[in-house]
């Protein structure tokens, strides 16, 4: 006749437990995974960083302020703009930071890049700035109709920081095919709109000061 004693009880009831908790350990971990493979990956942009040669340098300093954009592009998620102009969003996706944020950032490296001032900056640097730029985005959206492409659209204008005149402005626009709708390919495209929509920016906005 076996006996079992109250250690033995409390062995068992030890070991129930111990697998209890490690069955909602791996149960969590398993909603972690889950829950990880729905957010969308980030995409960034880059800033150009060739620029033809310009014989000496302008002196001043320029502020680059937040772009303005509409709510359906003040957003991380990349547009798509179907027939009748209605948005809707890719779901595999999403820009690094805020559009405006994240085009803010690479206009000042763009214009770091090109070394055509003394120095650039965004409102709040404590730069005694000459001038200031101020750009809207007009167009940052994949259009799905027929071959799918990406348009890239920004008005921009270049004030004088001290009379708060306004010395220029221009629109800048780029169309880039992209080879399929995922967002690989979407971001390889603007990638490559924006780039050639900075260079024109920078090139024109210290032609201007």
């Amino acid at each position: 006749m076996q006996h079992t004693t109250v250690a033995d009880k409390g062995s068992k009831r030890a070991g129930r437990s111990g697998r209890l908790a490690l069955a909602g350990l791996m149960a969590l971990a398993l909603a972690g995974c889950s829950s990880s493979s729905n957010v969308p990956r980030g995409f960034d942009i880059t800033a150009p960083t060739t620029f033809p040669a310009r014989a000496g340098s302008v002196r001043g300093q320029l502020l680059v302020v937040e772009p303005k954009a509409i709510a359906s592009l003040d957003t991380e998620r990349i547009a798509v703009r179907g027939p009748g102009g209605a948005y809707s969003y890719l779901t595999d996706g999403a820009w690094a930071d805020r559009l405006p944020k994240l085009l803010q950032a690479r206009l000042i490296q763009s214009f770091e890049n090109a070394n055509r001032l003394r120095s650039v900056g965004r409102p709040g640097d404590r730069l005694a700035s000459d001038w200031q730029l101020l750009a809207e985005i007009r167009s940052f959206e994949v259009v799905a109709s027929g071959a799918t492409e990406v348009v890239v659209e920004m008005s921009v204008k270049i004030v004088n920081d001290r009379s708060g005149r306004i010395l220029a402005g221009r629109v800048f626009s780029a169309r880039a095919p992209a080879a399929g709708t995922d967002a690989v390919n979407v971001s390889t495209a603007f990638n490559g709109a924006v780039q050639s929509v900075m260079r024109e920016i920078v090139l024109w906005s210290t032609g201007q000061v």
